[in-house]
């Protein structure tokens, strides 16, 4: 039924580091100098003469590795002083708050980094190869530089380690020794307070592990469950793409289909008779994302409809011709659930009950309206830090939108998500044809490691979808050659990220 294919976990990258598509956090910041940073001056005092490919590549190594021992300082006194003697003026531009917040949580999601090598140090980009000190695992750091003295730094984000050759064992082959060491991962990650939220790992159907940890709400103290109901991110899209399939399986739609066909004037009626629906499911529409600023400054009650929401959208234009770029598009999706509402008469929201989550056994799963009691929700939570470097919690209720849609912001639990990833490999969604199209890549459309609604890319067993924003990290990968399904959500922003790593190298694809 399935082609292998590739999914990959969200990376953070700052503007201008090569990464991955999908990639993309930067932190920038104009920081008060509360204190000398000994190791920071001397850097820049020492790199100010130099002018030479080689001085650079040296200085970009140094910055490197002064990133490093600024997280295992995580002082925040010193890092406002760094950022303010060491960082660009683009990257100052933006507030202190975001650099010392992305420090600290580097430092927090660690324990620490015990420095291992230069990985890559070259005129514009030094990496620096650590191992966090709470779990061994392997991690690279990246820190791009300006070109001329004294390098200041321009970028800062993550890359994949170069593991030097033996330093892991193989993974084991049997499924107990698989859980015991799944289980040990995720326990001293929660024992850490690097993870809170539930993990779940089945094969052919059947459950191999299933455990939560952590807290659903930290006012009450109230702890997270198997049956915890999870934010999804941007998972909804996997239900969207499902139905748009239904639709073109009954003949009622068309993958060719101009947006013309259904929403004649949106964004604008040449646009529409460009965009096609497979544009739309692949992120090649050219659209861009409603999370604009009408959203961020308007009142979240306003938008529950898809009708709601697509007034957010107003004003978009095409950034480029549909099908020659990749660029992730919310709008695109959201768009799609309108589509949803028009060709088969339903409210987006009944539809995706009633064709998607009923055949599926999902009974707890919807886009949930937050205003109203919804019994074992979580609620998402970022540590932040204050002037004295004290961690706080901070949830994220006001951040997100009121009511998810059909681009994301519904919930789910992983056993919800597990019988999902089960109702569509065994064709009680779709038929086996279009399983396939929804989870290969469409390199026609500038979409390798995409398909309709799902990440997947040629050459790899796993397809699937994660979710993240501030409080939310989810993520479903279904290991189409082997029969596995892992499912990680967690109310941390970013906790899911090392869990998913663990388990595809546990089941031999990481």
């Amino acid at each position: 039924m399935f082609e292998r294919r590739r999914s990959t976990p969200n990376s953070t990258i700052a503007p201008g580091l090569p990464g991955r598509r999908g990639g993309g956090i930067a932190f920038g910041v104009a920081a008060r100098r509360s204190r000398t940073i000994a190791f920071g001056v001397a850097i820049l005092m020492g790199g100010a003469t130099r002018g030479t490919a080689q001085d650079s590549a040296a200085a970009a190594e140094r910055r490197a590795r002064e990133l490093v021992a600024l997280i295992n300082t995580a002082d925040v006194a010193d890092l406002r002083a760094y950022v303010d003697s060491a960082f660009s003026e683009s990257m100052r531009a933006f507030p202190p708050e975001a650099h010392v917040g992305f420090i600290m949580n580097e430092r927090s999601a660690s324990g620490g980094l015990d420095f291992d090598a230069i990985q890559q140090s070259d005129a514009t980009i030094g990496v620096a190869r650590v191992r966090k000190r709470v779990t061994g695992d392997w991690q690279a750091l990246a820190v791009r530089i300006e070109p001329q003295p004294p390098h200041r730094i321009s970028g800062i984000g993550s890359r994949e380690p170069d593991i030097p050759e033996g330093a892991l064992e193989p993974p084991p082959t049997a499924d107990a020794a698989r859980v015991d060491a799944l289980a040990e991962y995720v326990r001293t990650l929660a024992a850490a307070d690097i993870f809170s939220g539930a993990v779940l790992l089945a094969k052919d159907g059947e459950i191999l592990y299933s455990e939560a940890f952590g807290e659903a709400n930290k006012d009450f103290e109230a702890p997270n469950t198997v049956d915890t109901k999870f934010n999804l991110g941007s998972m909804n899209k996997m239900f969207t793409a499902v139905a748009i399939a239904q639709l073109v399986e009954r003949g009622e739609l068309s993958f060719d289909d101009p947006l013309l066909k259904f929403l004649p004037d949106f964004p604008d009626p040449e646009s529409a008779g460009k965009i096609r629906i497979e544009h739309l499911l692949t992120h090649t529409s050219g659209l861009g994302s409603y999370f604009n600023d009408t959203f961020q400054h308007g009142a979240r009650n306003q938008w529950r409809t898809v009708d709601e929401l697509m007034t957010l959208a107003e004003g978009d234009s095409l950034r480029f011709e549909p099908g020659t770029e990749w660029s992730y598009s919310n709008t695109g999706f959201l768009v799609l659930g309108k589509v949803i509402e028009v060709v088969s008469g339903q409210d987006y929201h009944d539809y995706v009950r009633a064709h998607i989550h009923e055949p599926a056994g999902m009974t707890s799963t919807a886009a949930y309206e937050l205003d109203y009691v919804t019994p074992n929700l979580a609620v998402g939570y970022d540590k932040t830090w204050d002037a004295d470097g004290e961690m706080r919690y901070r949830n994220n209720l006001f951040e997100h939108v009121i009511r998810g849609g059909p681009a994301g912001g519904g919930y789910s639990t992983v056993g919800d998500l597990e019988r999902f990833a089960e109702a569509l490999t065994d064709g009680r969604l779709v038929g086996e044809e279009y399983v396939a199209l929804l989870t290969s890549p469409k390199p026609e459309l500038s979409s390798d490691s995409y398909g309709y609604g799902f990440g997947a890319s040629e050459g790899s067993e796993i397809v699937g979808h994660s979710g993240g924003f501030s409080g939310i990290s989810s993520n479903l990968d279904i290991f189409t050659d082997s029969g596995y399904v892992a499912v990680v959500m967690s109310n941390y922003g970013g906790a899911s990220r090392d869990v998913v790593r663990k388990i595809r190298w546990l089941l031999g694809v990481g």
